[in-house]
């Protein structure tokens, strides 16, 4: 379906003021025609008072950045967009599937109109409902941020997560995205939810040796929690290509949320905290076996004690005991002999 703008259709104030003053006229008329006598005039100007209403339904008031998708006996005519008050055929009906569909995001246009209250003030209860209708059936071209509510999702090593995303989006093709698919909101919900299902379970939620996550068959290591704008940039794409055919564009998507699931979350919690401690343990080591060989060669050295290998044993095992402890040392003073 390709979209059609209607540019030369805002004349809605010449048709309002237009239709104020037959309506006077035919007032004037009546009473004119009753005290003349002339029955002819009389008919034509009721007529006219019971069938000129028929004119206001074709009244369309647009505010900034909303657009209205008009079909008139089921044909695609045109889209109305921009700001501004509008006449078009008033038999044309306004059409928009994802009018009364509310997800978690931002920029839903409202089903109230100040315009169209007015309208309805002015001339009744018929022109009321069109204009009430119209309001619901508004496209918003605004920029919306849509949030979706949380998935648990495998990662690749089979680590169950939980992923949050809000992807920001607007309408770009009003046509398609009224005709082409059911219900362009929800389509881009469930789009949404399949696009983050199919990065997501290509990474690890941390960095993991012999993982692929780029498919280039060499180890990488991207991960979940260390390649977020990548992963991020990944999910927009991938979402942009399933709601081309919608209208859609889809201009940034950003994880909002990210933990293991929490039947797993404590033990991977006291994974993370072993591995920490190991990696601590071992720079512990790792400075206090350089110590004490910064130890033994300033004694060598110096000359100032003469140690044997026993004595070299007995003296690298305390200095180790002393720095790789977890308690401070209680010293105690030998003041004997080794042998």
């Amino acid at each position: 379906m390709t979209e059609r703008i209607l540019t030369n259709k805002k004349n809605g104030m010449a048709v309002l003021l237009v239709s104020i003053l037959l309506y006077i006229l035919a007032i004037a008329g009546t009473i004119l025609s009753a005290a003349s006598g002339h029955p002819l005039p009389m008919v034509v100007c009721i007529v006219y008072l019971c069938l000129g209403w028929l004119f206001w339904p074709g009244l369309k008031v647009l505010g900034p950045q909303e657009a209205l998708v008009l079909t008139l006996f089921g044909n695609y005519i045109g889209t109305l967009k921009g700001e501004g008050f509008y006449f078009v055929n008033p038999f044309c009906t306004a059409v928009n599937p994802a009018a009364k569909t509310k997800l978690s995001q931002s920029g839903d246009v409202s089903g109230s109109d100040s315009g169209s209250k007015a309208i309805g003030v002015l001339f009744g209860g018929a022109a009321a409902a069109s204009a009430k209708e119209t309001g619901s059936k508004k496209l918003s071209l605004k920029i919306m941020t849509l949030n979706n509510s949380r998935q648990k999702i495998n990662d690749c090593l089979g680590n169950p997560v939980e992923i949050g995303i809000a992807v920001t989006w607007k309408v770009v093709d009003t046509a398609k995205a009224v005709f082409d698919v059911d219900n362009y909101k929800e389509f881009l919900s469930l789009q949404c939810d399949s696009a983050l299902r199919n990065i997501v379970r290509l990474y690890p939620y941390d960095v993991a040796p012999g993982v692929d996550t780029t498919g280039d068959g060499v180890a990488d290591e991207g991960s979940l929690r260390g390649s977020s704008e990548v992963v991020a940039a990944r999910i927009r794409d991938e979402i942009q290509a399933k709601v081309r055919e919608a209208g859609l564009e889809i201009l940034e998507a950003r994880i909002t949320y990210l933990a293991y699931a929490s039947e797993i979350a404590a033990v991977m919690l006291q994974r993370q905290q072993a591995s920490a401690i190991i990696d601590a343990r071992k720079m512990i080591v790792d400075g206090a076996v350089g110590t004490v060989e910064m130890a033994l060669a300033r004694l060598n050295e110096s000359g100032m004690v003469e140690l044997d290998e026993e004595r070299k044993a007995a003296m690298v095992s305390n200095l180790l005991v002393v720095l790789c402890g977890s308690h401070d040392a209680q010293p105690i003073v030998n003041t004997g002999s080794l042998y």
